[in-house]
């Protein structure tokens, strides 16, 4: 194959954030001190099967130090490895979209202003965007990019009810519509492995994000996390995960099927060490990752290789 994304057999996050920044762009992630509908009693109080105590913003700074605080406590947390001078604004614990609209104003507004903030990213649900949110996230995407990361995890409706995720398909794709239409790009979040998904229901999630509208993907292995109540079903009845060259090949299966044109935010997934109960081999992020690259490499895997319309 000819490489299209420098050494990578994929369209990386890092390689777009280069070719359209010009540098290197670090992450911030960052609390907005939300909660979701999942936790609050709107829809349930147990949260996603899957989901943390921490909302999936473990690595999220503290809740109680402001927007700006929190920018700068990130910034000092990667001086060591920054090359250059940009970051994104990710607001990353629990829905961060399920606040009044006065409140989501105050701390966008407050990140997208920062002078070292490039990008606002936002982690949210699809059915926690309304009109007024989606007229602020309009106004906030003229003055910076703004991303709007969305979970879907699975098509599949037995998977998505097993998983309490909440919401129906529909929603989701309205959800993306109504983003586009404002020309805010679309991120979603997917979950390879989850209990009862065979290959071919991964690959359909994989066909039918080919279908829609979306400009990035994050592939994210299932980790079982203690403290959820995934974690109680897997003690009580463990059920099979995949060892790491396993879940390379259906990575690779799945990247294949994938649009060239969409970027890759993600491809494993790293949970805190303190919470992992499985699978453990995901902890060493860089050999995961460079083992990754090689098996690729050998196997002339490439994002796109099967894609067809």
């Amino acid at each position: 194959m000819t490489v299209r994304w420098d050494e990578k057999r994929y369209y990386s996050l890092d390689y777009y954030l280069k070719k359209t920044y010009g540098e290197k762009i670090y992450k911030i992630s960052l609390n907005g001190g939300m909660t979701c509908p999942n936790r609050d009693g709107t829809l349930g109080r147990r949260g996603c099967i899957f989901c943390s105590a921490g909302g999936s913003g473990d690595f999220a700074e503290a809740p109680a130090l402001s927007i700006t605080e929190q920018i700068e406590h990130g910034k000092a947390r990667v001086a060591g490895k920054q090359t250059g001078t940009s970051y994104i604004a990710y607001f990353q614990a629990y829905t961060n979209t399920f606040a009044p609209v006065e409140y989501l104003r105050q701390i966008f507004t407050e990140a997208i202003l920062h002078p070292d903030i490039r990008i606002l990213s936002i982690a949210t649900r699809p059915d926690c965007l309304d009109s007024e949110i989606l007229d602020l996230l309009s106004e906030l995407n003229q003055i910076k990019p703004v991303w709007i990361e969305l979970g879907l995890q699975t098509i599949h409706p037995d998977t998505a009810l097993y998983i309490r995720r909440g919401y129906d398909l529909p929603v989701f794709e309205q959800a993306v519509k109504e983003l586009r239409a404002r020309n805010i790009e679309v991120i979603v979040h997917t979950i390879l492995c989850l209990p009862g998904e065979s290959t071919k229901d991964m690959l359909d999630t994989m066909h039918y994000l080919n279908t829609q509208d979306i400009q990035g993907v994050k592939l994210q292995l299932l980790h079982i996390l203690k403290g959820t109540d995934l974690a109680d079903a897997y003690l009580s009845h463990p059920f099979e995960l995949p060892e790491m060259e396993e879940y390379f090949e259906l990575l690779g299966r799945c990247l294949e099927e994938l649009r060239p044109d969409i970027v890759i935010h993600r491809l494993t997934g790293d949970g805190p060490k303190s919470l992992l109960l499985a699978p453990l081999w995901t902890a060493n992020k860089r050999q995961v990752l460079n083992t990754m690259q090689a098996y690729f490499k050998a196997h002339d895997i490439w994002q796109g290789k099967e894609f067809s319309l």
